[in-house]
């Protein structure tokens, strides 16, 4: 009966904010320009430091696997939140849904232990300058990137085949922009306290420890900027700490709002909202504060840009 049950539903309908139709059309414009600067933005990153040796190094590396996230999890959930934008009902498929779901959790979970990986190297970093080349050796490096993938990958194979194995035999209309695990777990003909109870104990470990752990790092690294005997110095820092510990709590913020909240929470809408507060703002920020606040990486996109110009001109 249960395998009967499952193929009940062969196919989902995203509703998207079809509650509202006459903003759909102005949000698809403002969505699809989002989309478009975060690729681009991300897209620099990457390009940039893979090309400049002399940012071959902890810090930018973990900037480019964040930027790889940021890709992956914009390409993820946008194209389909702009077809469910720009049509009333959007279908997608069980496999489709599966699909989504997997990489959403996947890219979302390795965002949160790089994150707390860059903190971590910010704090060695600035507390421990001297030190700073034997703590974050390639070695601990390396660790820190394939635990942090790794971790993604389990935290998505786990949770989806876990929401996927339940069957669905009645409504079919997932009230969400993308196929996230508390808006599919709903249309569930099962009892899912038992998952509940899993996925709360799996969020506060994969996203609220990462947070705590960014956080220490960051009141650490508080204290050792009030030492700074440079004004300027302190400044820089302060404004650099202000804009990552900006994107870190937006992320985990709404992140952690989502998915571990009970299901009568809050609102569908309210729920969308903070969706597209991590999912849309967290990508295209990240870019922002992490390159164009950075010397290093503005000094090496001039260089990189001015090749360009130069292979150019001697071209032509």
């Amino acid at each position: 009966m249960k395998r009967q049950n499952q193929s009940s539903v062969v196919e989902f309908i995203l509703l998207g904010f079809s509650n509202f139709p006459e903003l759909e059309e102005q949000l698809f414009g403002v969505f699809l320009v989002i989309y478009l600067v975060t690729l681009m933005g991300n897209a620099i990153i990457i390009v940039v430091i893979s090309l400049d040796q002399s940012l071959h190094v902890p810090m930018y590396l973990f900037l480019l696997n964040l930027s790889v996230v940021e890709v992956g999890f914009s390409a993820v959930i946008m194209p389909e939140m702009l077809v469910v934008l720009s049509n009333e009902k959007t279908m997608i498929t069980f496999a489709g849904c599966f699909s989504q779901m997997y990489f959403i959790l996947l890219f979302g979970g390795t965002e949160c232990f790089l994150l707390g990986a860059m903190a971590y190297d910010r704090f060695v970093g600035i507390c421990h300058p001297l030190s700073y080349p034997m703590i974050m050796n390639r070695r601990v490096f390396m660790k820190l990137i394939i635990f942090s993938w790794i971790s993604g990958i389990m935290v998505a194979t786990v949770q989806t085949t876990w929401v996927f194995s339940f069957p669905f035999c009645g409504n079919n209309e997932i009230n969400h922009l993308s196929c996230e695990t508390p808006a599919v777990l709903e249309l569930a003909c099962a009892d899912t306290f038992l998952f509940e109870i899993y996925a709360f104990t799996g969020t506060i470990l994969i996203v609220m420890v990462p947070f705590l752990l960014t956080l220490l790092s960051y009141v650490r690294i508080l204290f050792a900027i009030l030492k700074m005997p440079s004004t300027t110095g302190r400044q820089k820092a302060f404004s650099t700490c202000a804009s990552h510990l900006t994107s870190v709590t937006l992320f985990y913020g709404t992140a952690s709002m989502t998915y571990l909240q009970p299901k009568s929470g809050y609102s569908p809408e309210t729920k969308k909202l903070m969706s597209l507060a991590y999912s849309l703002l967290t990508p295209l920020l990240n870019p922002l504060i992490y390159s164009l606040r950075n010397s290093e990486m503005k000094r090496a996109l001039i260089k990189l840009w001015q090749r360009k110009v130069d292979l150019h001109t001697f071209l032509n």
